[in-house]
């Protein structure tokens, strides 16, 4: 990188370390102006437009990321939850899918191919997503819980069950609250009492 662009970035770093996000983006685009191959600044702006709520020029910047670098599975999934979040879930899911296809251990993109499947209703495609994604993060108790949810919804009152157990290893709050959720009220024997 240049030195011009260089500059910019740190100054963007600075301000984006004081919180003053106004000052990062100007400086990051300065970065960016300077040097069009500059990933690490189109990554910035995408975060920091996130941050706002900018959802549409945030998918421009992790767009043009992916355009610098398109092997980069963490933009993949920054993309995917944007994606996510606006209510695009097939392009959601192509992006996830993209990111654990680039990095196969990238439990979060799991998580969001997981989650994504279950918003559509489709528990049988978010069952094996959940799963992979409480095997490369076993003390994830969110994964566990909705993994719990996705075998509840799909009429699987076993894989309920294993997920309580797991649920048990890493979080006692959520297991009380997958037996709720799912009306599994016969697993309350198996749940710790809780301290409230």
């Amino acid at each position: 990188m240049p030195l011009w662009p260089r500059w910019h970035y740190a100054r963007a770093l600075i301000y984006q370390l004081f919180g003053q996000l106004e000052g990062a983006r100007a400086a990051y685009a300065s970065a960016y102006r300077l040097d069009a191959d500059d990933v690490r600044s189109a990554r910035h702006l995408a975060f920091i437009a996130a941050q706002q709520f900018d959802d549409d020029t945030a998918l421009q910047w992790y767009d043009e990321a992916l355009r610098i670098d398109p092997g980069d599975a963490d933009t993949h999934f920054n993309r995917g939850f944007l994606l996510g979040r606006t209510g695009r879930h097939t392009a959601a899911l192509q992006s996830f899918a993209e990111a654990v296809r680039l990095k196969p251990s990238l439990d979060r993109a799991w998580y969001g191919i997981g989650m994504t499947w279950a918003t559509l209703g489709d528990h049988a495609k978010a069952i094996p997503a959940l799963t992979e994604a409480t095997k490369l993060q076993p003390l994830n108790g969110q994964a566990h819980y909705q993994l719990g949810m996705a075998f509840h919804h799909y009429h699987q009152p076993d894989g309920v069950e294993q997920a309580l157990r797991r649920l048990l290893e890493c979080d006692a709050r959520l297991a009380h609250q997958l037996v709720r959720d799912s009306g599994r009220y016969e697993l309350v024997a198996n749940l710790p009492k809780l301290p409230f």
